[in-house]
This record gives C-alpha cells, structure tokens and sequence, in this order.
C-alpha cells in the first residue's frame, strides 16, 4: 500500500503506479483529499491518494532466484509445512483479536476510527488558524479597495467595514449619502452589489453579503413576512411560488424558502417576459424519488 500526494489526481495515479510497478489500469486506490486551488494562493490543497496493486508483478531476478533455489528434501519440506501453518495460525488469531477489538471500540464510541487517515488535532487547529488569518488579511485588503473606490464617488460613506467568513464577504456601508448610494426602490444597491460580486467572484471566488446602513435587514423581514402564505400554501398543496421579485429580493425570498423547505427543490425561475420568481415543489423530496 502507497501513499501518494501530488498536484493534481492524474499525477498522484501516474506515481503510485511508478511506486508499485504496474499499470495505471491495474491500480486499487482510495481519493482521500482532492486538490484545492485555495483562496488567493493560499490553502491550496494537494490530491492525495492510497493505492495498491491488484495484479503484482513478479520481476525477472524473483523467477531466477526461485527457479535457482535447489529442491528441500522431504524431512524439509514437512518441517517447512508445520513452520507455515504455526504462523499463519498465530497471524489468524492476532487478525481475530485485533478485529474484535476495533469493532468493540467502534460499539462503544459510535465510530470506526482508522489511524491511517487520522488528521492530527494540533494540524487541524493549525490549519484552523492559518486559515482565519488569511480572510481577516483579505477582508482588510477587499475593504481598503472599497474605500478607494468610494473615495472617487459623489456619495458622502464614512463608514465601510467587511469580514470574510466561509467563503462570503459580509460587507457593510454606512453614512450621510447612504440611503442615495441604496436609490430608489433599490436600483443602486442592485447595481452596486452585482458589481462587487462579480469582481470577488471573480478574483477571490467569494460570494457577497452587501448591507447599506438598514436596508438588506429590512428587506429581509419585509420579504419574510410576504413569503407566510407561501410558506403556507406549500404546506397545504405541497407546492408554491412568489410573484416576480426584483433584484435582491428574488435571493432573499430563496434562501428564506430553502430554510423553510431544506427536503424540497426550491429554484428561481424566469418568466416569459424575463421576470423571476421562485418555485417551490416536491421535486428534490425523498419521499418522491
């Protein structure tokens, strides 16, 4: 059995089979991390692998020894009969032991833990660690590119925070102008937020959180109590949509059905003339499949 980490998964394939000798094709194997390109440069994960060969090759100088190896007399090959079958006896019953044991142990803690693939706990809160460094360095470098870009508007924003959690920016602006920065029926903040999720989507592959003094909170609850009868009617029926929703809304009224419906296909959908709304049906429930 090898052990095999490498960049990309078709490396870690082509050197397990350099390591065991054989074909790619005839490789027994285990993905046990798939590569990560990371954030930023940084966390990049390497593919790592278990593999063995099914079909072992047996090389020239083993068939040369063995076919030179001279005859044991027959007094030999009963003592070498006897010597075999005592160890594989003992290998039998120290297999047997140590199965009973794991299994027991598994009983008793619910689960079956292999020290092969153990994650050391000190590297995992390292890992941990490393990790909320390096958001906390991209959200101080994502909220000094905000400032500036502001700085250059007409709007007067004093106030521009962000924290990148699980691959989210959770943005926040504030100020004299804000409610003008926000716009009328939310045109601005629409624009300003597809804007900004375009660029770290495309750059930091972020998802966005934008909130405008109150406004992304407000919304939230103004959709939260629209979507009530919605959320009853699916109960009832078993299916539902909202009307055509603009902008922020059609998000917000997604993810408050998804919480509400977790076992159902809950979807955006566009209309004819280009409106959206969201659909909530049995689809996804496994009670259907």
């Amino acid at each position: 059995m090898k052990k095999v980490e490498a960049d990309t998964l078709e490396e870690a394939y082509q050197e397990a089979a350099t390591q065991l000798a054989c074909s790619i094709t005839d490789l027994q194997y285990e993905v046990i991390q798939h590569p990560s390109k990371g954030i930023f440069g940084f966390l990049k994960k390497k593919a790592i692998i278990v593999a063995t060969c099914k079909n072992p090759v047996v090389t020239k100088e083993e068939t040369t020894a063995s076919v030179s190896e001279t005859f044991p007399t027959q007094e030999e090959e009963v003592a070498s009969e006897i010597l075999s079958v005592v160890q594989e006896t003992v290998v039998a019953e120290e297999l047997i032991v140590e199965s009973v044991t794991v299994e027991t142990q598994a009983l008793e803690t619910g689960v079956v833990v292999d020290n092969f693939f153990a994650v050391d706990q000190d590297e995992e809160e390292e890992s941990i660690e490393e990790e909320s460094v390096i958001y906390d360095e991209l959200a101080l470098m994502i909220e000094n590119q905000i400032k500036d870009l502001l700085s250059h508007s007409c709007f007067d924003i004093d106030v521009v925070e962000v924290d990148v959690r699980d691959n989210t920016a959770l943005i926040f602006i504030d100020g004299e102008d804000a409610a003008l920065l926000i716009g009328k029926e939310g045109y601005r903040y629409n624009a300003l937020s597809y804007m900004l999720f375009n660029w770290l989507h495309t750059k930091y592959e972020l998802f966005i959180k934008l909130e405008i003094a109150e406004f992304l909170t407000s919304q939230q609850e103004m959709i939260r109590n629209y979507i009530k009868p919605v959320i009853e009617n699916v109960e009832k029926n078993g299916k539902g949509k909202t009307r055509s929703l603009d902008g922020i809304l059609v998000q917000i009224a997604l993810e408050q059905l998804r919480e509400a419906f977790p076992n159902k296909y809950v979807a955006v959908k566009t209309g004819r003339e280009g409106n959206k709304f969201v659909v909530v049906n049995a689809f996804n429930n496994k009670s259907h499949a």
